[in-house]
């Protein structure tokens, strides 16, 4: 496998919903070095991001990933990814060994243009072999503000609790979604429910940083 040095640099569009999830259900999902922060009495913020990086990009793949909470760790705030399917293998690699973060393969289709009758333009379904593991329908706005963005994810490395920040340029639009989940996926157990927000993310430049060791694992 031949993946690319740190920072990865990535160009595209994508997704990002926000929705409220219980702490019970991802507390199993999360180490206990990480402090589950909630925003509500039982819950937490997470969301799902699904984002296309075409030409221009150290890589090109689709992506899927779960935010299952909102975590903090040595006075450090951030994200914690509990799942991540792209359908590159180089990236699959680069994910797990440059980040620790938990990457498999998976399947995408863009189905763009075409109002079906769940009244959405457009939808970007994820599959892993015969298993769907969850759809998304939204409608692409054609205005957006240009609106730069930054946020920091935790993983684990070895014995390490490591955390890396992404930098985002974008024209940055709220849009109608609907995400579902199937009873037979893995995403399941999150109990995500539909997105109160869901932003769409066009013209994207991502800056994905290297990791820094910010603590260890207990024994």
């Amino acid at each position: 496998m031949a993946y690319p040095p740190t920072p990865w640099k990535l160009q595209g569009y994508a997704l990002l919903t926000s929705q409220l999830i219980d702490v019970e259900r991802v507390r199993p999902l999360i180490p206990s070095e990480l402090d589950i922060i909630s925003v509500l009495p039982g819950k937490t913020l997470g969301g799902v991001y699904l984002s296309y990086y075409g030409s221009g990009s150290v890589l090109e793949y689709s992506e899927l990933i779960v935010n299952a909470a909102l975590v903090r760790c040595s006075g450090k705030i951030g994200g914690w990814i509990s799942h991540i399917y792209v359908d590159n293998a180089d990236s699959v690699a680069g994910g797990r060994e440059i980040w620790g973060l938990p990457k498999e393969l998976a399947e995408f289709t863009w189905e763009k243009g075409s109002r079906a009758a769940s009244g959405y333009e457009n939808r970007v379904i994820v599959r892993q072999g015969e298993q769907t593991l969850c759809h998304l329908s939204y409608n692409q706005q054609n205005f957006g503000l240009p609106i730069p963005l930054s946020g920091e994810v935790f993983s684990t490395l070895g014995s390490s609790i490591v955390l890396f920040k992404g930098e985002v340029e974008s024209r940055v639009s709220p849009t109608a979604s609907k995400l579902q989940v199937p009873d037979e996926s893995p995403l399941t157990s999150l109990g995500l429910e539909q997105p109160w927000l869901t932003i769409y993310w066009d013209q994207l430049r991502l800056l994905i940083n290297a990791p820094r060791i910010v603590a260890y694992r207990a024994a």
